[in-house]
């Protein structure tokens, strides 16, 4: 059982939603990252989603660009980033960890050693959105072998033939992105997304979390309303964008995690 498991079998008995906070590693720098980072447990978050920078983020919209963008400027690296999530361990060990990006950096560094260095770093599962499921054997199988949960998104456009495939070997939870587009677009629509959550919840055991066009307190609510919790990435990064201290930042999301529990 990886902490993910964990995490939902805990948050199944009392009854709760999962609230799942998705921040840059390494923006605006290292430090003030660390900081807002180690704060998210306290802030209510129940699954730290820890975005990896990359040159070329096809499936992110401005904010989270710009993100990536400052973090790449201020030194992160891979490395970094998985010294990031070493530093945060040595404080705690129980909220899971899903390293979220591109194969790109994986694929240069080798996936035997990013497995290794990964699971050493406390990293629980892995979201690489440019992997289809045809690819499993590049990552996915390994990854799981190596005892991390690999999480597909499903989203509008994921019909009723393409869902099994989807599913195949997906494990932690699986990640529902309500709207079609990039990230930080359009606001997610509870009676649009409930249905698909169903959809999906009937092809699989695995909890569906649903992330993307959510940016309030009431949004986190009435998304995990009808669905097993709530992702918030783009509105927490603006914030840091926007130069917000990590105090603050925290402020704002423990508002979203109080709207996702109180679901």
């Amino acid at each position: 059982m990886t902490r993910i498991d964990a995490k939902f079998a805990t948050l199944k008995e009392e009854g709760k939603k999962a609230f799942v906070a998705y921040v840059m590693a390494g923006d605006p720098d290292y430090d003030t990252s660390l900081e807002v980072v180690k704060g998210l447990p306290g802030a209510g978050v129940d699954i730290i989603e820890l975005g990896l920078p990359f040159t070329d983020p096809m499936a992110d919209g401005p904010t989270i660009q710009l993100a990536g963008q400052r973090a790449l400027e201020a030194g992160m690296t891979l490395q970094r980033t998985l010294d990031l999530a070493t530093e945060f361990r040595k404080g705690d060990d129980t909220t899971p960890i899903v390293l979220m990006g591109y194969y790109n950096p994986i694929y240069n560094r080798g996936v035997d050693r990013f497995l290794e260095d990964a699971k050493a770093a406390g990293i629980d599962g892995l979201i690489v959105v440019d992997l289809p499921p045809e690819e499993d054997e590049e990552l996915c199988i390994p990854a799981q072998k190596a005892g991390l949960n690999f999480i597909r998104l499903a989203t509008p456009t994921t019909d009723d033939k393409r869902l099994p495939k989807v599913l195949t070997n997906t494990s932690g939870f699986v990640y529902y992105v309500s709207i079609t587009g990039i990230t930080g677009a359009a606001a997610a629509q509870a009676a649009e997304v409930g249905p698909e959550v169903a959809r999906i919840k009937a092809k699989t055991d695995l909890p569906v979390i649903v992330g993307f066009g959510i940016r309030t307190p009431e949004a986190s609510r009435e998304i995990a309303s009808v669905a097993d919790g709530a992702v918030v990435g783009s509105a927490i990064v603006a914030k840091l964008g926007e130069g917000d201290s990590p105090a603050k930042v925290l402020d704002f999301v423990k508002g979203l995690a109080e709207g996702a529990h109180s679901a």
